[in-house]
């Protein structure tokens, strides 16, 4: 088995251009953990290789390779599912780490009618509390509207004077009683927790005292517990570099899928996520032929902006799962769908009949696959959470401080998505495993397990020095016009054989598509 790390000039962006040299098979050890943890066949990882690009991702910690394994294994994945539906040979897949960093920034690089985005909100980041620094999230107007009473702010509106408002409240109280106060609330925000001692191998010191359990397998559900120690009890505890939970149902799969000219072709996937992981799964499956419907409730608003980049490939609609007119509707969707892809808090969204037992139960042959912040165990896992926050609670943030101490961020929301690519290629083993023996699947990922993974589970690539000057993300940058104006964005980052170079239609507006299947 080997794995291939090609040489081409990084100019070079055709994807069936062949490789011109090899690296060991530990060059890229990092896809065949990916690939194991999706349950993978280990001869499939020799069809695997990668075309460099100096000045990808640079980060203390090994972004770059967390971001082109992702990518690769998924890439993997959808060439064995269009193998499977056609009865031929698995392709060769070839990816360029230019086009996998650009898609990591996806969101950072999007212009509409020229205009960028903002990403952040002026009361969300780094502030300084009485004994260290806490990360806030505020974006969304309810958690903004959470945070500020939580801490004495009145909001009248004045943005400067709110900052100013925040920065001294913050200033006068300690991380820890931030953390629980806000979340008492219904905010967002957490503690920055010191730096393991360690970034790669498995953890130690005051992770390792933290950890009260360790993963036992590579598909073992990494778990996250409460702090118990002063000193760091803010710390979210890295038991090892688990990825998935993964779990088969023995029932039969509801149809076959036939030879198609994509590998997703004419799968139906129900997408109740949001923000960045789960909506980067499904619009990667968009990409690659499958019907998504995303599903939203009427009463919690989504970000234009946002949608404008994670929405490409998919249709978008609202129903309200408490109305019974909607319940229907949802349930005739269930009916004929092949995949439910969920990103809310573990839990959240039982009440509506949608744990995946109960899923899985009224649709056997079904692919239910979660994703959450926190993990799945623990008294963590029912909090609200996104990428930043979790790249401060586990020490991220520590670990990628400026020389002066301020808390640093990874060069990409690389957790949101490297999830989602992760997320995205579980869904396809899983439906190419369907194709044979039959049978449900229930997947869970969470972000922590992706950083687990990052900080414990990598070891960069040997000879993997970077060539060249910086890449220029221009040759994975496109136009197109769209609903919300002209969009330019990252063109998908995939790499098989005759991936498609762009998704078949651009994103429409949230929420007005009609609840039915195509």
């Amino acid at each position: 088995m080997t794995h291939r790390i090609e040489t081409d000039d990084e100019a070079e962006t055709d994807a069936d251009a062949s490789a011109d040299a090899e690296a060991d098979a530990s060059a890229d050890a990092a896809t065949a953990h990916a690939w194991t943890a999706l349950g993978g066949a280990p001869d499939l990882l020799e069809k695997v290789s990668y075309v460099p690009a100096d000045g990808a991702l640079p980060a203390r910690l090994p972004v770059r390779d967390l971001a082109r394994a992702t990518v690769g294994a998924c890439s993997l994945a959808a060439a064995e599912l269009a193998a499977r539906r056609s009865g031929g040979a698995v392709p060769a897949v070839r990816v360029a780490e230019a086009a996998v960093a650009t898609a990591f920034i996806s969101e950072r690089q999007l212009r509409i009618d020229g205009r960028k985005p903002t990403n952040f909100a002026p009361l969300s980041g780094f502030w300084r509390a009485a004994d260290g620094w806490v990360r806030t999230h505020a974006n969304y107007p309810h958690h903004r509207a959470r945070l500020l009473p939580a801490l004495g702010i009145v909001d009248e509106g004045d943005e400067d004077v709110l900052v100013k408002r925040l920065a001294e409240e913050l200033a006068a109280r300690p991380a820890k009683w931030i953390q629980e106060t806000v979340y008492e609330a219904g905010g967002l925000a957490v503690a920055v927790a010191p730096p393991p001692q360690t970034t790669t191998g498995a953890a130690t010191g005051v992770a390792a005292e933290l950890t009260t359990g360790t993963a036992t397998g590579a598909v073992a559900e990494l778990t996250t517990r409460a702090a118990t120690r002063a000193a760091a009890e803010t710390a979210i505890p890295m038991p090892g570099p688990a990825l998935i939970e993964s779990r088969h149902i023995g029932a039969a799969a509801p149809r076959p899928l036939p030879p198609a000219p994509l590998p997703a072709s004419g799968v139906r996937v129900l997408d109740l996520t949001r923000v960045i992981a789960g909506p980067v799964a499904t619009r990667t499956l968009a990409l690659l032929g499958a019907d998504v419907l995303r599903i939203d409730s009427p009463h919690l608003p989504e970000d234009p902006d946002a949608h404008a980049d994670t929405g490409f490939g998919k249709r978008s609609t609202r129903l309200d799962l408490a109305d019974p007119q909607d319940r229907q509707t949802f349930e005739e969707l269930l009916g004929h769908a092949d995949v439910v892809v969920t990103g809310y808090r573990p839990g959240a969204l039982d009440r509506f009949g949608l744990a995946p037992d109960a899923l899985l139960e009224r649709r056997p042959g079904l692919v239910v696959a979660q994703v959450s912040a926190w993990g799945w165990s623990g008294p963590w896992a029912g909090r609200r959470g996104f990428d930043s926050l979790v790249q401060a609670a586990c020490g991220i943030a520590a670990l990628e401080a400026t020389p002066d101490g301020h808390p640093g961020v990874l060069p990409a929301q690389a957790l949101d998505h490297g999830t989602g690519y992760l997320l995205a290629a579980g869904v396809l083993r899983s439906l190419a495993e369907r194709q044979e023996s039959g049978g449900g699947r229930h997947l869970r990922f969470s972000l922590t397990a992706t950083a687990s993974w990052l900080m414990h589970g990598i070891t960069p690539a040997p000879g993997d020095t970077p060539r060249g000057d910086t890449y220029d993300a221009t040759p994975w940058l496109t136009e197109r016009p769209a609903p919300y104006g002209r969009l330019r964005y990252a063109r998908p980052p995939l790499g098989h054989a005759d991936a498609p170079r762009d998704w078949a239609h651009p994103p429409t507006l949230w929420g007005t598509d009609a609840p039915v299947w195509l």
